[in-house]
């Protein structure tokens, strides 16, 4: 056999087996995921990775106790099963959106809206991170997922649990002082020195008393 022919050959069974090896992974997933997991909040919950979707289903105790290659597996057959939800590229905020707490119309403010979803798929948009947390924190019983808010210089969605705010600066949005959102540490940085920004926090961090 000539050695392009052999070589080709080789590539080709290396293929088949990692194939084999890929779809093996995915039925260990699904069977662990009915078997050990809460399926229906699994199949419910919104990731931008493989890696992400294994953190939340740790993090919100989606299945029992699992090792790591059942872990593996379920987060490989989950990111197969379901698209990942990517971040948009922009907010499509719905002409007729009111913010849930002050009532006001949050398309009429576009660079200040965030978004949340709750456990039964309603979208909820406010004019800004301020309102959005204070309905958060009125509502500690459900589950939100995603959380999305607009990083300040690019105007582009980031999931909140990974964006860094500033508290106090001299820039206020429709509702007054604002809990001011960026997609970098060092953006938050460059923007708290120039407007008088109080603190930097992530969004676990954020208190319920700032707020008011």
């Amino acid at each position: 056999m000539k050695p392009i022919v052999w070589t080709l050959f080789l590539l080709i069974f290396a293929f088949t087996l990692h194939a084999d090896s890929h779809s093996l992974m995915l039925q260990k997933g699904e069977k662990v995921a009915q078997l050990l997991c809460d399926y229906p909040k699994l199949k419910a919950i919104h990731f931008d990775s493989a890696d992400e979707a294994k953190e939340k289903i740790l993090s919100q105790k989606l299945c029992k106790p699992l090792d790591r290659r059942k872990l593996d597996a379920v987060a490989l057959w989950l990111a197969s099963s379901k698209k990942s939800t990517p971040l948009q590229e922009h907010f499509d905020i719905p002409k007729d959106a009111k913010c849930p707490i002050c009532g006001m119309f949050v398309a009429k403010y576009p660079r200040w809206a965030a978004l949340m979803q709750d456990s039964k798929g309603h979208q909820l948009w406010f004019d800004g991170v301020k309102d959005m947390m204070k309905y958060y924190f009125r509502h500690k019983d459900e589950k939100f997922d995603p959380i999305r808010v607009l990083d300040f210089y690019t105007l582009r969605p980031v999931d909140a649990h990974k964006a860094w705010f500033v508290i106090g600066s001299n820039v206020y949005g429709p509702m007054g002082e604002e809990l001011i959102p960026f997609r970098t540490r060092e953006d938050a940085q460059t923007f708290m020195k120039e407007h008088f920004g109080k603190k930097i926090v992530r969004f676990d961090e954020i208190r319920e008393a700032w707020l008011y």
